[in-house]
């Protein structure tokens, strides 16, 4: 279960990513309140998914499918450019976010 609600806690830090962007292009403090409740939420289920996963391991999966998701999202929703380099890289970061999880002991 720890496993189903780190996933969740990922799409929620890409989403409240995202939504930064958002509301920065608005520019009103009522899109502000977007990214501050996502804020809130992603944060207690990254909690919640530590009490079964460790916090290494949790937060290593989290900020880095985070990070490549927000690429991902930014790419899409934005209109943001990415080279082969950074492509490269992204690989790099699943990758080793595939091993971290294979490897856990949790």
């Amino acid at each position: 279960m720890a496993w189903v609600i780190l996933a969740i806690a990922v799409v929620t830090e890409i989403i409240w990513a995202l939504s930064l962007k958002w509301a920065a292009t608005l520019g009103t403090w009522q899109a502000s309140i977007v990214p501050i409740s996502l804020s809130f939420l992603n944060m207690a289920l990254l909690a919640f998914a530590m009490r079964g996963i460790s916090a290494g391991t949790a937060y290593a999966i989290w900020t880095g499918l985070g990070a490549v998701g927000v690429i991902i999202g930014g790419i899409f929703w934005f209109g943001e450019k990415v080279n082969a380099v950074q492509i490269g890289f992204m690989a790099l970061i699943v990758i080793g976010v595939a091993g971290t999880k294979l490897f856990s002991t949790s």
